[in-house]
């Protein structure tokens, strides 16, 4: 049929996760802790990685990510898809986390992200090819605005999708997007000038 489009090998093996990660809540919603064990191994990483880019302090990023998993197994008997995935939840948990966590500060984050930042997945082309190694281009996303940093977090480190990012920050796909845009711009200037920078410093 004309305009028609065969799933993806990818969009195959996603809906198969998600299936698969469905069954997992079900029986960790019913006290499996063997289920609950692979939920906490499937997600712990990224949550981690996501409160310490936030926080660049290890220890707080350890005590943070454990509140996150304890705040999630109390929601789990509550706790419906609602059309997007597991691991949205657990970010917004995360966030919700680390704005307590200053908040308990009093006073306003200062947030450095550093190249040794774990990125073991790819990351976009558009982001990366702005710098010429991932470090570079990390260590200036601090400038950005808090919700440009959420939106680059979540979206290059955490990997989730335009629409799971809004769900996660309560935003519209259309304000996310336009968020990443304005962030990817500012950094693309932000290198320019580091660049030009360095050529007047040589």
């Amino acid at each position: 049929m004309d305009g028609y489009q065969s799933p993806t090998s990818s969009d195959k093996l996603k809906r198969r996760n998600q299936r698969g990660e469905a069954r997992l809540i079900q029986r960790a919603q019913q006290g499996d802790r063997q289920a609950l064990g692979e939920l906490y191994n499937r997600h712990v990483d990224l949550i981690y990685r996501y409160v310490y880019a936030r926080v660049r302090d290890e220890a707080v990023a350890e005590d943070l990510t454990a509140e996150v998993f304890v705040k999630a197994l109390e929601g789990l008997p509550e706790y419906e898809a609602r059309g997007y995935p597991f691991q949205a939840w657990l970010y917004r948990i995360a966030r919700a986390r680390t704005v307590d966590y200053y908040r308990r500060q009093e006073r306003r984050r200062e947030v450095t992200l550093d190249e040794t930042l774990p990125a073991e997945r790819p990351h976009p082309d558009e982001f990366v090819e702005m710098a010429d190694r991932w470090g570079r281009a990390i260590d200036l996303v601090a400038q950005l605005t808090d919700d440009q940093q959420d939106v680059l977090i979540l979206r290059f480190i955490g990997e989730l999708t335009l629409s799971e990012v809004a769900d996660t920050l309560g935003k519209t796909t259309g304000s996310v997007k336009s968020l990443q845009h304005r962030a990817l711009t500012s950094l693309a200037r932000l290198v320019d000038e580091q660049t030009a920078t360095g050529a007047h410093d040589d």
